[in-house]
């Protein structure tokens, strides 16, 4: 089951990024705007549709692999979606990873590899007693809380992006949380468990608090504030959170050594990509200049194309 989980897991970071480039292509290639008349011109690209699928299919596989396995193991795999996005937005956008690009993406699937392999996660449990829900809940949404008063406006810009995305981090593991139990109810009882648990409509609350937190990150400030409080943030909150809900399991003790080799490694290679690839504000902003409204995230320019290592 830890395979399988796995499997999904990868299939579901690397559907993710897909749509997200599509969708970026496709809105590169439509008139500025918004609203409707923006929702419908996208709709007539084939490449926006194809978008949307990937997406969708994000969704399905991320279920699928939390329902298998620990929400330790599933939620760390999504980090695998950065260096999914930059290799299948350069083709898209015409442009190739330059060798430093690529190193970045060893560093982040290598250090990926060495937190799992030292922390061993297991577990088999996809619910929780209410008793173990109530402080979990208060304590994330308590944070994300605390995160919007802190990222007030008239702070510093790179304070403000990287406290909204921790923000969005925990929103999105607290969204994983209880898609893990809700996905679980579907599994075991049916679609009536489903539609009646509290946790089907708690993650999608959720889920789109962490998407409006993430929006308002990105839009604070630069990605290279932002991408590393949600990258390792996501993790590390999924992992506290399967311990404390759902008697995961991961190694401590001297294990706490690679482990802690490996979060720097995946630390080293998402800055290393996003200092080198000078299409990665694009590929994951959607950074074109089109199909956006004006005065959002971006109308800011784009990296230089002589950034180094290019």
């Amino acid at each position: 089951m830890i395979g399988l989980a796995a499997c999904f897991a990868v299939l579901g970071a690397a559907s993710n990024a897909l749509g997200t480039a599509f969708q970026r292509k496709a809105a590169s290639t439509v008139a500025r705007g918004g609203g409707l008349r923006l929702l419908f011109a996208l709709a007539r690209r084939p490449a926006w549709l194809a978008g949307i699928g990937g997406v969708m299919g994000a969704a399905m596989f991320q279920a699928l692999a939390l329902v298998n396995g620990p929400m330790a193991l599933v939620q760390p795999l999504f980090i695998l979606e950065l260096p999914f996005a930059l290799l299948i937005a350069a083709p898209l956008m015409h442009r190739g990873l330059p060798r430093a690009g690529w190193w970045g993406v060893a560093g982040m699937v290598g250090g990926l590899t060495l937190v799992l392999v030292s922390a061993a996660p297991s577990g088999a449990r996809d619910q929780a007693s209410m008793v173990r829900w109530i402080p979990a809940l208060t304590a994330c949404l308590g944070a994300m809380a605390v995160a919007v008063v802190l990222a007030r406006p008239g702070r510093p810009a790179l304070f403000r992006a990287a406290v909204l995305a921790a923000a969005a981090a925990v929103g999105n593991a607290l969204t994983a949380a209880l898609l893990k139990s809700a996905a679980g109810s579907l599994d075991t009882s049916g679609l009536a468990a489903f539609l009646t648990t509290w946790q089907t409509y708690g993650f999608a609350l959720t889920g789109v608090g962490a998407l409006l937190l993430l929006e308002n990150a990105l839009q604070a400030g630069s990605l290279a504030a932002s991408q590393p409080a949600l990258t390792l943030g996501d993790a590390t909150v999924s992992l506290v959170l399967g311990v404390m809900l759902f008697g995961e399991h991961v190694r401590l003790g001297w294990w706490l050594l690679p482990e802690l080799i490996g979060a720097g490694l995946i630390l080293w290679g998402v800055l290393r990509l996003i200092h080198v690839v000078p299409h990665a504000q694009q590929a994951l902003l959607g950074d074109s200049g089109a199909g956006t409204p004006a005065g959002s995230r971006t109308d800011r320019p784009t990296p230089p194309e002589h950034a180094p290592g290019n």
